[in-house]
């Protein structure tokens, strides 16, 4: 489980970090201080949970733990702060826990148990929809047609919104929903999800191109497309494809 916390606190910042590489398994993967930062940071990485104060500079906990609120696939968020007024709020926003200081390292402890646990317990029910709902043909909307396309002519799909267009070698449909949708329904052997808003067929790519901050643009054979794979990513595609 991976996990990144906003903190422009440094000594609350550290012993929130301590306290939870002490008393879970769970990777810490950045420290932020500012807003704004960790929204750009989330355009291309997806951390499973944000441990997020509300009183930081740009953008404060509760917007930016609003604008999260819109995101497709959506991180726990864990609120620590000093002041309880803000509790109600916290939880309309559908926080994971409200947290607040100075800690307490056995109520930080219980939280942290309590998240792996949830966060085991989702992946176990997305492993188990994927297995059962695994398809070999996908129906695409075209010029309000409805076409059956086998999922092997499919080169890459793309999110928008509550939708997803799928890009075959000549046509391009849509379907009405979510691209994290998409995935699950599609062979794990043949697609990667490369980028929040990108699924790639993985043996349509033709030509791997080393990009800006260690990271890749895909092309495939005698297809103009150019699909980016995120900073987030770009380890486990270098895994993936043996780079």
């Amino acid at each position: 489980m991976k996990a990144i916390i906003v903190e422009d606190e440094i000594p609350a910042q550290k012993e929130l970090q301590y306290l939870i590489e002490t008393h879970s398994q769970i990777d810490v993967l950045a420290c932020f201080e500012d807003g704004l930062e960790v929204l750009k940071y989330l355009q291309d990485n997806e951390p499973d949970a944000i441990f997020l104060d509300i009183n930081i500079p740009s953008l404060d906990g509760m917007m930016l733990a609003g604008h999260i609120s819109k995101f497709e696939t959506k991180p726990a968020i864990i609120f620590t702060t000093a002041y309880k007024e803000h509790a109600v709020k916290a939880f309309e926003l559908e926080a994971f826990d409200y947290i607040l200081k100075p800690y307490s390292e056995k109520r930080v402890s219980a939280m942290l148990s309590k998240l792996e646990a949830h966060f085991l317990k989702g992946n176990d029910q997305a492993v188990k929809q994927i297995s059962t709902n695994v398809i070999q043909r996908i129906n695409g909307w075209k010029d309000d047609k409805i076409y059956v396309i086998p999922v092997e002519d499919i080169y890459y799909a793309e999110a928008s919104e509550k939708q997803t267009f799928i890009y075959t070698k000549n046509d391009v449909y849509s379907i009405p929903s979510t691209i994290s949708v998409f995935q699950a329904e599609m062979p794990e052997d043949l697609f990667y999800r490369c980028h929040r808003s990108y699924s790639v067929n993985i043996t349509k790519i033709h030509e791997i191109v080393p990009w800006f901050h260690n990271t890749y643009l895909l092309k495939f054979h005698q297809f103009k497309a150019e699909i980016p794979v995120s900073r987030g990513k770009a380890k486990e595609f270098k895994q993936l494809m043996r780079l």
